[in-house]
């Protein structure tokens, strides 16, 4: 007994319970988190055979997925293909940190179950960019635009982390490929496609923008006057090559197969 007639067990006691209260807790969030999942997976299975179906809630279950479990970062913003700006495309990007200056993203066209996987963007520090060949700058775009004029947005991202974190993010550099132009097609027909982002006012259409806004419940008019104060770096040569008047885009092309020892066939 302690000198106030109670158990000395008391203490431990409220630490078990502790314990247990936030045990439960993670079991819980564990369950709701699972339930989501499966839920998600079938809401896009309900026109595959049942056999599939079991698959892939199976997979779900026992498969660990370590690259998409990294993803630690949600981004909406719009893309333009390389050689026509008339082409402009929403893009859903989830991101790691993969090194201290490369991000890498897979862009999807929304942030669905059924979201189409449309691309990839890789993201690199502005030291890294002034490193490359030139030739391989003119495949890079500047994110400082973006960034200020608030139509790149991290959705449900408190304020004060998302600010930190376009403050890094606008002297950065993206490289993207569109692998599914789905603004023409419902079927990714083609090769990957160069994409490029826009650099001032007047090129993103605004009912792009606006049914976007309305869609995720953000404002870029909003985000732009926040990200006021974060400073507008100088966009580094070699960058949004299209502004020249000349740009580059991939295109296919026949070539000579080369066997196992390096020639080619006959």
């Amino acid at each position: 007994m302690d000198k106030r007639g109670g158990s000395q067990t008391g203490g431990a006691g409220r630490t078990t319970a502790v314990g247990a209260g936030i045990a439960a807790g993670a079991a819980a969030g564990f369950g709701v988190l699972f339930g989501r999942k499966l839920l998600s997976i079938g809401k896009i299975g309900g026109g595959h055979p049942l056999k599939h179906r079991v698959l892939d809630l199976a997979s779900a279950v026992v498969q660990r997925k370590y690259p998409l479990e990294a993803m630690s970062t949600y981004l909406n913003g719009f893309h333009m293909y390389a050689d026509d700006m008339g082409r402009q495309v929403e893009a859903t990007h989830f991101c790691v940190h993969l090194r201290h200056d490369l991000h890498q993203c897979v862009i999807f066209d929304q942030n669905a179950p059924d979201a189409r996987l449309i691309g990839i963007e890789y993201i690199i520090s502005a030291d890294r960019f002034r490193s490359l060949p030139e030739e391989e700058k003119r495949l890079w775009h500047s994110h400082h635009y973006e960034v200020k004029s608030g139509t790149l947005t991290a959705p449900g991202v408190p304020e004060l982390a998302e600010h930190a974190y376009f403050e890094d993010l606008v002297t950065t550099y993206g490289k993207t490929f569109h692998t599914w132009q789905y603004d023409r097609d419902d079927f990714p027909y083609g090769i990957p496609q160069l994409m490029m982002g826009f650099t001032r006012d007047g090129q993103t259409r605004e009912e792009l923008v606006s049914d976007r806004d309305r869609r995720l419940g953000v404002s870029s008019f909003a985000n732009r006057r926040k990200r006021a104060d974060i400073p507008m770096p100088e966009v580094l040569p070699g960058a949004n090559a299209w502004e020249s008047g000349r740009t580059v885009q991939t295109r296919l092309e026949e070539v000579d197969f080369k066997r196992g020892n390096g020639q080619a066939s006959p």
